[in-house]
């Protein structure tokens, strides 16, 4: 058992992560399935509202329990908050074009192509967090431990 608590608390990031970045994912693809498929919108449209519904979500979770962000002023906010949405842009550049692949290109089902995008958008998404977005400095980690 203390085995099991010690791996818990070595990845609890990357589990927390796992677990909100898969309510993103849910998220994303409910809002995609809604708009494209319920009320027809384009599949490019549809994908873009997707990602702003779920970066919304995503960043509220990411920083509450996945990274455990900590701010002191309301500039050091307001700069994660650009910087969160920029690095999910670059996401969603990689979101539309995988779209845009599997459906246009390949003629795949929008729905499948669109759960596809999302397993290779969680993963980077992940990565660009950890290393741009909400990557301890010592300024941070030292103010976190107050």
């Amino acid at each position: 058992m203390k085995q099991l608590l010690q791996l818990y608390d070595k990845y609890k990031s990357v589990i927390a992560y796992l677990f909100f970045g898969g309510l993103t994912t849910l998220v994303n693809l409910v809002v995609f399935f809604v708009t494209a498929t319920m009320w027809g919108w384009n599949y490019q449209i549809a994908t873009a509202m997707a990602w702003f519904v779920s970066v919304l979500f995503a960043y509220v979770t990411n920083r509450v329990w996945v990274f455990h962000s900590h701010f002191t002023t309301f500039e050091a906010l307001w700069r994660e908050i650009i910087t969160f949405f920029s690095v999910r842009a670059a996401t969603l550049i990689m979101d539309e074009g995988i779209m845009w692949i599997g459906v246009s290109l390949l003629s795949q089902n929008e729905m499948l192509t669109k759960l596809v995008d999302q397993v290779i958008v969680v993963l980077a998404n992940y990565f660009f967090s950890k290393w741009f977005v909400f990557r301890k400095t010592k300024a941070t980690s030292s103010s976190m431990n107050e």
